[in-house]
């Protein structure tokens, strides 16, 4: 394996996404370093020599970004979700693909709670009464998590954390559907149930998948239509896990609340469209924006560079 990378194309970052310690790691581990906009009509010139490609959460490599980079040998994201690059590809072409893992469970899954009690207590519209001067309990009427059914699909670590929570911590009746049962989680009380009889019977419902090929539009329309009136649906995974059309036809409807912060994956169009809803709350990506996590991000993201030249990648998807 090289000491170092030769070329380093850095897609979508700026100066601010890592420490002056992480950059000073990196520059230790690259003869050439370049940072670009996602939007850079350079990038394609660039990837020609690189034989690295870091990616920051939200960008992708395709077989055609892919195929313009015919000395690239590594590919690392700075997140999670991996389903925008085509690893299985990647794989045939002899290029390792890493991602980072477990480093915002704890972010994440208290972010869950944060914004789903912000909601059903309606604290935002309370500091802002209070800030006007008006501390009249009057008009304001939440209800408690306890006892309420739970859903989440996808008991990987953050939604394994978040039924955790919601089971322990709440009291709430918390089911769950994964592509496998969960032992540990049965044992605890946390039960599985068919995904559509769930969509059907949650007050809560809380989607962690990871986007992969095969969960892409995972709740299409036909589960969509199934959540229970009333239920309040909290996303904090890909967009693309979503019929984007048919969530836009059932918040018409009123009878649910959309929450999710991945509001940066949205096209202009999408984003002024749903923007129209009462029932449609968003925020930015901020769920796993805590100190822990970014430190924690950083660190996995650097090793998995040095440990690929080692000759032992860590955190390896394909």
């Amino acid at each position: 394996m090289p000491e170092k990378f030769k070329k380093a194309v850095f897609w979508g970052y700026s100066e601010e996404d890592l420490s002056q310690e992480g950059w000073g790691r990196i520059d230790q581990l690259t003869e050439e370093k370049l940072l670009l906009p996602k939007d850079s009509p350079e990038t394609q010139e660039h990837l020609i020599n690189a034989d690295a490609l870091l990616l920051k959460l939200g960008m992708g490599a395709d077989k055609e970004a892919i195929d313009s980079a015919p000395n690239l040998k590594y590919i690392g994201m700075l997140g999670t979700g991996y389903g925008r690059i085509d690893a299985a590809y990647a794989a045939s072409k002899g290029i390792t693909v890493c991602n980072i893992a477990g480093y915002s469970t704890e972010g994440v899954a208290e972010f869950a709670f944060g914004v789903i009690l912000e909601h059903i207590r309606e604290t935002e519209r309370a500091k802002q009464q209070a800030k006007a001067g008006n501390y009249s309990e009057a008009g304001f009427q939440g209800y408690e998590i306890q006892g309420k059914k739970f859903g989440v699909i996808g008991l990987g670590r953050i939604g394994g954390r978040i039924a955790q929570i919601a089971h322990d911590g709440f009291g709430a009746d918390t089911r769950y559907w994964n592509i496998s049962k969960v032992e540990e989680a049965e044992k605890k009380g946390i039960l599985y149930q068919e995904v559509d009889e769930l969509l059907a019977e949650v007050d809560f419902l809380s989607l962690n998948l990871a986007y992969v090929p095969e969960t892409k539009k995972f709740l299409d329309a036909k589960k969509i239509d199934l959540i229970k009136p009333g239920a309040i649906f909290l996303n904090l995974a890909p967009m693309e896990l979503l019929d984007m059309d048919a969530l836009e036809k059932r918040l018409q409807k009123g009878d649910i609340t959309f929450i999710f912060d991945h509001a940066d994956e949205l096209t202009a169009e999408q984003a002024s469209r749903l923007t129209q809803y009462d029932n449609y709350i968003a925020y930015p990506p901020i769920a796993n924006m805590t100190k822990e996590a970014t430190l924690a991000k950083q660190k996995m993201f650097v090793d998995n560079l040095e440990n690929f030249l080692k000759g032992s990648p860590t955190n390896k998807v394909n």
